[in-house]
């Protein structure tokens, strides 16, 4: 692990975005502005973004020490968490994630907001556990749970903070497919690099013409949406 909880290396025209913090990938703003920076190198150099977790960990979360400051603080973060998310989800190049381990609240979401999301087949937890915690989801994470998961689950994964095994959060719709933790990060950059073989200008268009209208229509609300929220209640 270098000293920043992000890397990001140009691997035959994919940006690899690496998560490592040596501890549970926490989403902090430290990390936001270098997955911001990471995405900004990608757009410059690369074709394909891969975004990947740690052993164990894709993460668990927004900063809970930041989380657990008030009010204020929540807002910070979730505010520009969810700037960030949406900027993935409608990031003109192909997304991969590559999910490691854990992905729970925030580190859900930036599985959901990827494109193609590829899990390790290990022990983890992967799920919206707000509710759990006390904290509503805010809009943008109802938006990229509605988009993304089965309709079937979607009310149990939202509301009712149903957590999954990586093997379940395929029927989900958190993840499209599993395998070994070994050919785990070898499957999501060659993912991404054959996804960056299309055309960024239509790659990027089409995804635009079935994302923006939402994602525009969410940070344009994004400021009255975190009036609404409050501090986790663990």
């Amino acid at each position: 692990m270098s000293d920043s909880p992000v890397t990001t290396t140009i691997e035959e025209g994919v940006a690899a975005i690496r998560l490592d913090d040596g501890k549970a990938n926490a989403v902090s703003h430290a990390v936001i502005d270098a997955v911001h920076a990471a995405l900004d190198q990608a757009t410059a150099d690369a074709e394909a973004v891969c975004i990947i977790g740690r052993d164990g960990k894709f993460s668990a979360g927004f900063d809970l020490s930041v989380m657990t400051q008030g009010a204020d603080a929540t807002r910070g973060l979730v505010g520009a968490g969810g700037e960030l998310l949406m900027r993935i989800y409608g990031h003109p190049q192909p997304t991969v994630a590559a999910v490691t381990g854990h992905a729970l609240a925030a580190g859900a979401l930036l599985v959901l907001s990827c494109d193609t999301r590829i899990g390790a087949d290990v022990p983890a937890k992967i799920g919206l556990n707000e509710t759990a915690i006390g904290m509503g989801l805010p809009r943008y994470a109802v938006e990229l749970a509605r988009d993304r998961l089965s309709k079937r689950h979607f009310t149990r994964a939202t509301v009712q903070a149903e957590i999954y095994s990586p093997v379940t959060a395929v029927d989900a719709g958190y993840l499209d497919q599993v395998v070994t933790l070994d050919e785990l990060e070898d499957a999501a950059i060659g993912a991404a690099r054959r996804l960056g073989q299309f055309s960024t200008s239509a790659y990027g268009l089409t995804k635009s013409q079935g994302r923006r209208a939402i994602i525009d229509e969410v940070l344009a609300g994004l400021g009255a949406d975190m009036e609404l929220m409050v501090p986790p209640t663990v």
